[in-house]
């Protein structure tokens, strides 16, 4: 990667450098694809920056199970060729079960990934204490995931917009040239034009910039879900997992009003990353004080001791979310004539699913879909309506 500069006719531009541009980037220059990144900010900001970086199995959906627990493989197998800086540890989840009644959906929850093959274990109280000391007394237990992970998604955007030779492809590397502070003010037919007029050609783009994506294609059936997070000074040790309520998922799929749930995940710096809540009225940038003061709330009554540690920054980020809680990933429809492509709207789970997806939409540009494991169709933006056919916009990267 040349930061600042860029390829004169790229294959492909990719409009954004958070976590799911940057491995849509190199998923496609590992294909052979030479890809210029643009971002009107850095790389790994937006969202990817605003998030906890929770590398985790989730099944509301077979469809949502099917992305997320391939692209958590891609993650542990991808995890030895990273460094510190990306802070990758696999520190596991534990849901916590507060009642006899969050307890048994919780086994049946263990029995569904286990046959799935997904590797997870009940925990009684004991087994609760004994695994989180921190958390209060008369949980019911809970479930623990062991493979679970958590990664700082900004660098690993980074690492991945800066590391495609090593990566081992078959054929022949493409390339990656990245431009931040270069904010994309249109399509045109040919590509893109930026804030500043100057038009850029490629043989295709691909919006990966989350919400943003709906200032150039305001259409695109997505909403914001603003969140707060709350970052405590270094207490080593306090927890071990990513810890969360059961009823984070029932919050994680609401449609309406605001939701808070007890999520915490311990940082490799002995900082707690405290989270979370979930809003539709706002996509102001600003924290809410009320907001916040509800999470702390909830995230004290699991784990008292949260009351006595001191804070040191609290942030906001709106996730993208669409009406059916899938990505959107695959072919655009628009009247330019450059191939149109959509990676977002992944909402929390952007940095799970990044590898992922990368997959699936490098595999519908180029046609090779040797390393393709699971079904797109789920994922299609056609899913919506009308769009153009896979056939007809893969015509325009043929060469890639």
């Amino acid at each position: 990667m040349s930061a600042g500069s860029g390829l004169r006719h790229p294959d492909v531009i990719v409009v954004g450098a958070g976590i799911v541009g940057a491995a849509c980037a190199h998923e496609l220059a590992l294909q052979g694809a030479n890809v210029l990144v643009l971002d009107r900010a850095g790389i790994g900001g937006g969202v990817t920056a605003a998030g906890m970086g929770h590398v985790v199995v989730m099944d509301d959906t077979p469809a949502e199970f099917a992305l997320s627990s391939w692209s958590r493989r891609l993650w542990l197998d991808l995890a030895p060729r990273l460094d510190a800086r990306q802070a990758f540890v696999r520190c596991g989840t534990v849901w916590v079960a507060a009642d006899d009644e969050e307890y048994d959906l919780a086994a049946e929850r263990r029995d569904a990934l286990m046959r799935q093959g997904i590797a997870c274990e009940m925990l009684d109280a004991r087994q609760l204490r004994d695994a989180e000391p921190f958390l209060r007394d008369g949980l019911r237990g809970g479930m623990i995931v062991p493979d679970d992970a958590v990664v700082y998604a900004p660098s690993a955007a980074a690492w991945l917009l800066g590391n495609v030779s090593d990566m081992g492809a078959s054929s022949g590397h493409g390339s990656i040239a990245c431009r931040t502070g270069a904010q994309v003010a249109r399509l045109t037919g040919e590509g893109v034009m930026l804030a500043d007029g100057e038009q850029l050609r490629a043989g295709a783009v691909l919006l990966a910039n989350g919400l943003q994506a709906t200032e150039l294609l305001p259409d695109l059936p997505m909403q914001a879900k603003k969140g707060h997070l709350l970052i405590t000074d270094r207490y080593p040790g306090t927890i071990r997992h990513q810890i969360l309520e059961l009823g984070y998922i029932k919050s994680a799929h609401n449609t309406t009003g605001t939701s808070v749930a007890f999520n915490v995940q311990p940082r490799p710096t002995g900082q707690l990353l405290i989270g979370s809540s979930r809003q539709f009225d706002s996509v102001d940038p600003a924290i809410e004080p009320a907001i916040l003061a509800r999470m702390l709330r909830r995230a004290s009554e699991y784990l008292p001791q949260l009351a006595t540690l001191n804070a040191i920054r609290a942030w906001t980020g709106c996730r993208p979310a669409t009406s059916d809680g899938l990505p959107l990933i695959g072919p655009a429809d628009g009247a330019q004539t450059v191939p149109l492509w959509l990676a977002t709207g992944h909402e929390g789970l952007g940095v799970t699913t990044a590898l992922g997806t990368a997959k699936l939409i490098a595999a519908q540009m180029t046609g090779a879909q040797a390393d393709v494991a699971i079904d797109a169709t789920p994922f299609l933006p056609s899913r919506f309506g009308d769009t153009r056919s896979v056939q007809g916009v893969s015509e325009g990267v043929a060469h890639v």
